[in-house]
């Protein structure tokens, strides 16, 4: 079996090539309507969750910040937020994406299936398109419902990203993605340099082939998580480019929330 040195490896080295361009795309979605569609779907499942707590009392890690995007929305909203990811040259632009905001949000370097907080640390736990891309994900799973405080609150944006490498009935969406980008004009995000390069590293995660969500629900049952997965959640946030590109969305999924038992950590 691959070790998962080696994937974590690639996977940084591609990344720290991917910065400045994924930095662009979170750029254009902190000056279109997509900030405030993500910012009211985050603050609204998290006041939900915590209907009598302000803001600055509610402690939130961001796994895999990438260029800070959730970092910078959770920190306006008047979180206290923790955000880390793998990869330095991430974290450098997600710093300059925060701007003013930079230094209320504590930046880490981390390996999203290795924290090193203590258990109980965060009253949240958020992530977007990360658990795909980890050749652990169990362990990752692990460490966040670890770190988690008894009654917090998980919060998971995913999909199935990679199946069309696996699956025919995926592959003929994604074709029809590619070809539906063109003839409207719009930007196909899932064309660009070395794109060849993260699709030979997602033949090798194990998420690709999963079944999703059904993979993440018993592995967070596992945890003694209680699991809501809402597969239609792309239609509040996602712009009409988004759902151009990932027609593919049939198979996509988000957990909206993951409810932790409080007797779990006690």
């Amino acid at each position: 079996m691959e070790s998962r040195h080696t994937i974590l490896s690639e996977n940084k080295a591609y990344w720290t090539g991917r910065a400045s361009g994924y930095s662009e795309v979170n750029q254009l979605e902190l000056t279109t309507g997509q900030r405030q569609k993500w910012s009211d779907c985050l603050h609204d499942e998290i006041r939900q969750h915590f209907p009598d707590r302000a803001p600055e009392s509610i402690r939130i890690l961001e796994v895999g910040t990438g260029p800070g995007f959730f970092a910078v929305l959770l920190c306006e909203q008047g979180y206290h937020v923790t955000a880390i990811d793998l990869t330095p040259a991430m974290l450098r632009e997600a710093k300059k994406n925060a701007g003013e905001k930079a230094d209320s949000i504590h930046f880490i370097e981390m390996n999203a299936e290795a924290l090193t907080f203590e258990d109980a640390s965060f009253d949240v736990v958020v992530s977007r398109n990360l658990t795909w891309n980890l050749p652990r994900p169990d362990k990752a799973y692990a460490e966040w419902a670890r770190v988690l405080k008894p009654g917090g609150l998980l919060l998971n944006f995913d999909a199935n990203w990679y199946a069309y490498l696996f699956d025919e009935d995926a592959r003929a969406a994604y074709d029809r993605d590619r070809a539906n980008s063109a003839e409207q004009g719009v930007w196909d995000q899932n064309v660009g340099e070395n794109f060849d390069v993260m699709e030979d590293i997602a033949r090798r995660v194990p998420l690709s082939s999963m079944q999703r969500p059904a993979w993440d629900l018993t592995q967070l049952y596992s945890l003694g998580l209680h699991v809501q997965a809402d597969e239609q959640a792309w239609l509040r946030v996602w712009s009409e480019e988004e759902k151009l590109n990932f027609s593919l969305l049939l198979l996509s999924f988000f957990y909206q929330p993951v409810h932790l038992f409080l007797q779990v950590f006690q």
